[in-house]
């Protein structure tokens, strides 16, 4: 297809709490995904970097932040902010770039210092700021939305906590082989239950840490790619970066009320699963083409709906799907084969950028004891705050 972009390099820094500044992971990073290109920085036309916002002012001009830090050449520039889909939108960028021919191959990097702690609105008064008045007025820190998310799961369609219990030990007997992740130890339903509550019904292990951690993936045209002797590389095909559709009648993070539908019918389906749709219809194929996908696993009920928005089953339908081994390894469809997550923690600008390094691992066959038999078409899902959505396919 034509807009085809190839994936010629991925590149990782381990996630953790390393106590140093996001650009020196995202350089190890960048340095990582040249190298697995075979590409030389000096031959990189462009660089995207996702914004880290919160490491000061050098984060709101992270694209030319890590030009610097890799030597200064002459290439363009780019940054981009879109909260965590920010990396999806730097590889939509990066994507734009090859097609419309500016530059044959682009460097897209993400990387994050995490402050310890709950995430939260920088300091002054902003009352048109969603993300600033829900603290305000009513203290609602991220996990307290994502414990409304599993109790109205709970209710509508009897999710218990065992099933949210199982995506953590999924998810962590993954990271467990995962050299990037930050937890590599398995853990059982058990532990889960007897971790401590932080927004009832979820408890500590049921939500992900924050983390400093890093990712990037070198892109280039198809052309660029056959004179560099890569016949046959992981390709995305599609990328979505959509917004929500008035009126939004699920109340969504950080927004603290829905529209009144009374004017207006709602949309035929909800905000997140407008993600993954419109990459399908972009990419020419539907969730039973997938082999594999990576979804934003910010609590382990949030997982669930993931299943059913990456139309993986019906609504409703998430926690049988988990039960019955599809979305576990060697399942019909593994999801989160990388850990999450629930083994990485939040580099915010980094995640969606590390989801695709997995996907093109899985895709090239060179996943060691995480691969998945015969992966072909990989997909990728984020959300961020603000209304920003985002997703990837990537096929083999």
């Amino acid at each position: 297809m034509s807009g085809e972009v190839a994936v010629l390099g991925a590149g990782m820094h381990p996630w953790g709490k390393w106590g140093r500044g996001f650009v020196e992971y995202g350089v190890a990073a960048a340095r990582a995904a040249l190298a697995d290109a075979g590409v030389e920085w000096r031959d990189v036309r462009s660089i995207v970097g996702a914004d880290t916002v919160r490491g000061g002012y050098p984060g709101y001009v992270a694209g030319a932040t890590f030009a610097k830090a890799l030597g200064w050449q002459g290439a363009r520039v780019a940054s981009v902010y879109a909260a965590c889909a920010s990396g999806s939108q730097a590889i939509n960028t990066a994507r734009t770039q090859i097609l419309a021919g500016m530059a044959d191959v682009v460097l897209v990097v993400g990387a994050d210092a995490a402050p310890k702690g709950f995430f939260r609105p920088a300091g002054g008064d902003r009352p048109d700021d969603p993300d600033w008045l829900r603290f305000r007025v009513l203290g609602a820190t991220n996990p307290a939305y994502f414990g409304l998310y599993a109790r109205r799961r709970m209710a509508v369609h009897g999710d218990t906590l065992d099933d949210f219990a199982q995506v953590k030990v999924k998810n962590a007997a993954a990271g467990a082989l995962n050299a990037n992740a930050r937890y590599r130890k398995p853990v059982t339903a058990e532990e889960v239950a007897a971790s401590a509550v932080v927004a009832d019904p979820l408890r500590l292990l049921d939500i992900c840490a924050t983390s400093d951690g890093a990712a990037a993936l070198v892109l280039s045209s198809m052309e660029f790619a056959r004179r560099h002797g890569a016949a046959d590389p992981v390709r995305i095909r599609a990328v979505s970066t959509v917004t929500p559709t008035y009126p939004t009648t699920v109340l969504d993070l950080p927004d603290v009320a829905t529209d009144s539908a009374a004017g207006v019918d709602p949309a035929d389906g909800t905000f997140r699963a407008s993600i993954a749709r419109a990459a399908y219809e972009e990419a020419g194929i539907g969730p039973e083409d997938i082999s594999l996908a990576e979804v934003y696993d910010l609590s382990t009920a949030l997982e669930l709906q993931w299943y059913e928005d990456l139309g993986l089953c019906g609504d409703g339908e998430g926690a049988k799907l988990l039960r019955d081994g599809v979305t576990a390894p060697g399942g019909r469809v593994p999801v989160n084969t990388s850990g999450g997550l629930a083994s990485f923690g939040e580099a915010v600008p980094a995640q969606a950028i590390a989801q695709v390094c997995e996907v093109t691992w899985q895709l090239r066959g060179t996943a060691g004891v995480r691969q998945v038999d015969g992966a072909r078409v990989g997909v990728t899902a984020n959300q961020g705050l603000f209304g920003h959505g985002s997703s990837v396919v990537a096929v083999r």
